[in-house]
């Protein structure tokens, strides 16, 4: 059984909305991804992500997306590129990664509770 977390758990995330304003392969990654430049507003700026999200998504589909990202993990180095936030998505019934987005356009930065 998995472990109840509480809500002071779910409020040590950082979870903010950006929108993606550059993507390129990943170059050397062990399995193919994408580098991202996330635009998270005025208060936390482009930040990097590495995303695993080649099966449903192009770069050029995905410029201009609003995107979810945890903010508050260590940066981690994949395939030589400083990844600063987490990109969240779920998996579809093949594995392939959708990404999670609002329904509809709200500002840059905004925090998910």
């Amino acid at each position: 059984m998995e472990a109840t977390a509480t809500i002071d758990d779910f409020e040590r995330l950082d979870i903010r909305v950006g929108t993606v304003v550059d993507a390129q392969p990943l170059e050397g990654a062990r399995k193919p991804a994408y580098r991202l430049e996330i635009d998270l507003g005025p208060e936390l700026g482009i930040r990097r992500s590495s995303a695993q999200i080649t099966v449903h998504y192009t770069p050029d589909r995905l410029i201009g997306r609003q995107v979810l990202c945890v903010v508050n993990f260590p940066p981690r180095r994949i395939a030589g590129f400083e990844s600063q936030v987490l990109t969240l998505g779920l998996p579809d019934a093949d594995g392939g990664v959708v990404l999670l987005r609002p329904d509809f356009a709200v500002p840059n930065g905004g925090r998910m509770f």
